[in-house]
């Protein structure tokens, strides 16, 4: 309907009383809710209650007035509309609320918020498909601060999965004092869920913009696991003083060469040995035993075919002693090696969880 000329701008059908069979004379009103009929008629979803609610009255009372038309009208009706149509070269959204949403991602946040604030809109038509689109880890710090009446309509508005993952985080009396207010919804007018939904995403849009996508964590855990050993180590240690929770939470999402045992899956090893260079395979094997990653040594070369790990012990062994630094370049490479593999969906790692359930 966007795309559409308003029908209110086509000109009166011609009269011609002495001709028998012609169309008879419609207003524009008219002429619009025999379009509205006919494309309701061919089974056309017709975003409607997005006119202006005037509109919407006046469309309905039109409607409500007219008995039939015969098909001569209609026909001219249905050709006037259609040419109409048809001289369209290119349709703009209408007002400032519009063009935010065709340029949403192509403008910076800070110019749509102050163009909504100056202009007084809300960036969309329906405020409740906005929030449906975020996920609960958006929605549960709002949720968290409102009070109960509020938050019971905005469960009872959100897709029942969305919702019921909501209320599993809550703390259980607060989850069932709005449980229980959820029966008590049904009084509540829809211009009143209008306008939560209104204050409830501008609320989220208010929040600052993030200026990176991941959270601290997911950040210190990736430049950690491009760190050395001794850096690593370090930093964690000076974590624990600091804030023992972040620290914890940085050691899950960091995977290292010591990892790997607990991590990959054994199937996996073979697959990611096509992907390592050999050389690069060669010395952090060689050097794991004197950096303490015997055990993941051990790991790889016991999931592999026997006669290739002959084959690498021998070379191991012939290698000799492999500086420290060598070795960590190396180990840094295969895991490099296990993190594009995983990005690329190539690899699966283990959860906790997972690796005692396969013990």
């Amino acid at each position: 309907m966007n795309d559409m000329v308003p029908i209110g701008s086509i000109s009166p059908l011609a009269t011609s009383s002495e001709t028998t069979g012609a169309p008879v004379t419609l207003s524009r009103r008219a002429k619009a809710a025999v379009v509205v009929r006919l494309l309701l008629n061919e089974g056309a979803e017709l975003p409607l209650e997005d006119l202006p609610d005037d509109l919407q009255v006046a469309l309905t009372q039109q409607m409500g007035e007219m008995r039939s038309v015969d098909r001569d009208t209609l026909a001219a009706v249905a050709a006037e509309f259609a040419a109409e149509i048809e001289r369209i070269g290119l349709s703009f959204p209408a007002g400032i609320a519009g063009a935010l949403e065709v340029l949403d991602g192509r403008i910076s946040q800070q110019t749509a918020l102050r163009l909504r604030k100056e202009a007084g809109v809300r960036q969309w038509g329906d405020p409740w498909a906005r929030l449906r689109e975020l996920g609960a880890d958006r929605l549960l710090p709002v949720l968290q601060n409102e009070s109960v009446e509020v938050a019971a309509v905005m469960l009872a508005k959100l897709p029942v999965p969305l919702a019921a993952d909501l209320l599993g985080r809550l703390p259980g009396p607060q989850a069932r004092r709005i449980t229980y207010a959820v029966s008590l919804t049904s009084a509540v007018t829809p211009d009143a869920v209008d306008r939560i939904g209104v204050a409830l995403a501008m609320q989220l849009d208010a929040q600052p913009p993030r200026a990176f996508d991941s959270d601290p964590v997911a950040r210190v855990g990736a430049i950690l696991n491009s760190s050395s050993t001794l850096t690593r180590d370090d930093v964690l240690t000076g974590l624990d003083e600091t804030d023992q929770g972040f620290a914890n939470a940085v050691r899950k999402a960091i995977f290292t060469f010591a990892n790997i045992p607990t991590r990959v899956a054994r199937r996996d090893v073979p697959r990611l040995l096509r992907e390592v260079p050999p050389d690069s395979l060669l010395t952090a094997l060689a050097g794991a035993e004197a950096a303490g990653f015997a055990a993941t040594r051990d790991f790889i070369l016991d999931n592999m075919s026997g006669r290739m790990a002959d084959q690498l012990r021998e070379e191991i062994a012939e290698a000799g002693k492999i500086k420290p630094a060598d070795a960590e370049a190396a180990m840094t490479e295969v895991v490099g090696t296990i993190r594009r593999m995983e990005a690329a969906g190539d690899l699966l790692l283990l959860t906790e969880e997972d690796a005692e359930d396969a013990d």
